[in-house]
């Protein structure tokens, strides 16, 4: 009897807090909870899965039409609507569009901790390019090239300051500060965040992608 009672009040815990629970949807408005992390990634390895945690998370968005040939042949594609983003609504797949709702949700009361104002926009450098890694002509195709991936330049806050990172990454103050949160909270949302650490390459963005589980990426 004392099993069972053990059993049924974990079971009622587990209906009370879903973000703890593996078999409850995956619903990108809860905070993180234990399951988090496998329920991301079951969303990043099923498109049809992925775009319904969307749906039931009332996020919107316009799903488009596969394109493309070879390996930059993009079957997931699809552009968020409310996200304030410049230049505006670009493309990706459902899985960058899954780790952008979770971590602009971190943004917002980081920057206003942090900063004193909320972020109004995100500056972002593109998602698609049919290319190698580096622009390379041999070697690995890059996240880039199926809209797996996207690069974050600025933060536009609501009382029209800009933290950059190409200027600001280096920063001791709260810009430099608030930029080097970003990028970690970034971690917990995308398989891969490359950050000016990483190398010269990204000095002036934050290389965010989805081409591994988010568990076990890298996040420098």
């Amino acid at each position: 009897m004392a099993l069972v009672a053990f059993v049924y009040a974990g079971w009622i815990w587990l209906q009370e807090n879903p973000q703890h629970n593996p078999w409850a949807p995956l619903d990108l408005r809860q905070e993180r909870g234990w399951a988090t992390a496998a329920k991301l990634e079951l969303a990043r390895e099923d498109m049809a899965e992925c775009r319904a945690v969307l749906t039931s998370s009332e996020v919107t968005f316009t799903a488009l039409d596969p394109s493309g040939e070879g390996e930059c042949r993009r079957e997931d594609r699809l552009t968020l609507l409310h996200l304030s983003l410049t230049p505006a609504r670009p493309q990706m797949t459902c899985p960058v569009a899954i780790g952008l709702e979770l971590w602009t949700q971190d943004l917002t009361p980081l920057a206003t901790d942090m900063l004193g104002s909320p972020i109004a926009r995100i500056e972002q450098l593109g998602t698609y390019s049919c290319r190698r890694m580096y622009g390379a002509d041999s070697g690995d195709w890059s996240e880039h090239a199926t809209g797996n991936a996207i690069d974050i330049a600025a933060f536009v806050l609501e009382d029209g300051r800009r933290i950059s990172v190409l200027d600001d990454w280096d920063d001791e103050g709260g810009r430099g500060q608030f930029l080097y949160a970003a990028r970690d909270r970034a971690c917990a949302s995308f398989g891969t965040v490359l950050s000016p650490d990483y190398n010269a390459a990204h000095a002036d963005h934050f290389h965010l992608d989805q081409g591994r589980p988010a568990m076990i990426g890298a996040c420098r």
